[in-house]
């Protein structure tokens, strides 16, 4: 088994060089949906107006990309609802026969196929309990109507043992590559004790990255020819072929600029820091030589070599546990447009920052709530909610108009 990885046998882009390689490549536009003001401006002010209530441990707001305006919430306990313009909800799935919830345990991830109008599939992450061990499985379902799905046409992507009962890590998103992108932690308890987050061998403490196009008669995946570690095996021995990054203690949300193609990820910390990242190709995370910028005890030099770090940090107590959000690219808040909106479970404070490409220019407070934020929401117009877990409401992001 590897240990301590810090090098990567692959190829390490800035981030500017990356966003710039994306652009040109034609898999992200230059020309933004809403247009950026100046560093100097204001921050908006901001209310949240209540969208829907009555939820059980909401934990996940997403939209299906074909057109609707629908919105689908997804509960911790395992079940999905379908919100439609002013209507009441319908209930999309049930899978409470299968998820093991509490604690950080249960439905995690939703992320609806790039062609969802045409196939109807869509992806989940939960927990379960199969013969005595803890697993998270990622699954295919299908949806007969986009307001319905069958529990029964679950098709199991790929399976993980997890030695603990947190850390679960859990997030699924699409990429604007149309490959399928999966968040785990580092298998739960404090400090790695298993050393999953340095060790390319294990599929926890890493973000996957997979292609689920594939035929029906074949396997539920396969390895996109450009994962980092693919074809380096003899340099890293055992290497899994799908880890994209690595590095990470327990990802809780991660999202795509929709304009750009960064893809921003917020890490929960352990005792000391909280931290928000940019992933790129390869990229070694840092845990757990490192809780954000500080080097745990013993790890010299500080930092390591080829460890990535955090765009920004911020230390306890100010919060406790980070919920990653998204870019704001909407049109209802033009003040907001280009600032990265993220908040923390346990203080309840909305955080955004302004990220060009290199460093963050700026950071603030957007909102203080008495919420324990479970998620953040995009919808397909790019405006943004809040998921309030304990309360079981979703609520809009609205700027207060000046009188």
């Amino acid at each position: 088994m590897p240990g301590f990885s810090w090098r990567r046998p692959v190829k390490s882009y800035t981030h500017a060089a990356l966003l710039l390689a994306l652009v040109l490549s034609g898999v992200v536009h230059a020309a933004g949906s809403c247009r950026e003001p100046p560093e100097t401006a204001p921050w908006p002010k901001l209310v949240l107006e209540e969208v829907a209530s009555g939820f059980r441990k909401p934990l996940l707001l997403t939209h299906a990309g074909d057109g609707s305006g629908r919105l689908y919430v997804v509960e911790q306990g395992g079940r999905i609802w379908v919100l439609e313009d002013g209507r009441p909800r319908r209930l999309f799935l049930d899978i409470r026969d299968r998820v093991r919830s509490g604690g950080e345990k249960g439905l995690l991830g939703l992320a609806f196929h790039p062609r969802f109008s045409d196939n109807g599939f869509f992806f989940v992450n939960y927990t379960t309990r199969r013969g005595g061990t803890l697993w998270t499985v990622v699954s295919r379902f299908h949806a007969p109507s986009p307001t319905a799905a069958a529990p029964g046409s679950e098709r199991e992507v790929l399976r993980v043992r997890q030695p603990f009962g947190n850390h679960n890590g859990g997030h699924l998103a699409f990429g604007p590559d149309g490959m399928l992108y999966i968040g785990l932690g580092d298998g739960g308890a404090a400090n790695d004790p298993l050393k999953h987050g340095q060790n390319l061998a294990s599929w926890l403490g890493a973000l996957l990255r997979i292609d689920v196009n594939v035929s029906e008669e074949g396997p539920p995946y396969r390895v996109p020819a450009d994962n980092p570690y693919r074809d380096v095996f003899q340099n890293v021995p055992r290497a899994r072929p799908e880890i994209w990054a690595y590095g990470l203690r327990n990802p809780w949300r991660f999202s795509f600029d929709r304009d750009t193609g960064l893809l921003y990820l917020a890490d929960v910390g352990q005792d000391r820091m909280e931290e928000i990242n940019i992933v790129v190709r390869g990229g070694n995370y840092g845990w757990d030589l490192m809780e954000g910028e500080l080097c745990m005890r013993g790890v010299s030099p500080c930092p390591p070599p080829g460890v990535e770090l955090p765009i920004f940090t911020y230390a306890h107590p100010r919060g406790f546990a980070v919920t990653g959000g998204y870019v704001y690219r909407g049109s209802e808040i033009p003040v907001l447009c280009g600032i990265y909106v993220y908040g923390d479970y346990v203080a309840g404070t909305v955080w955004g920052l302004r990220y060009n490409g290199q460093r963050v220019v700026r950071q603030g407070t957007l909102l203080a709530t008495p919420y324990r934020i479970s998620s953040f929401g995009e919808d397909e117009a790019g405006e943004l909610y809040l998921l309030a877990h304990q309360r079981g409401a979703v609520l809009k992001f609205r700027e207060v108009e000046m009188r």
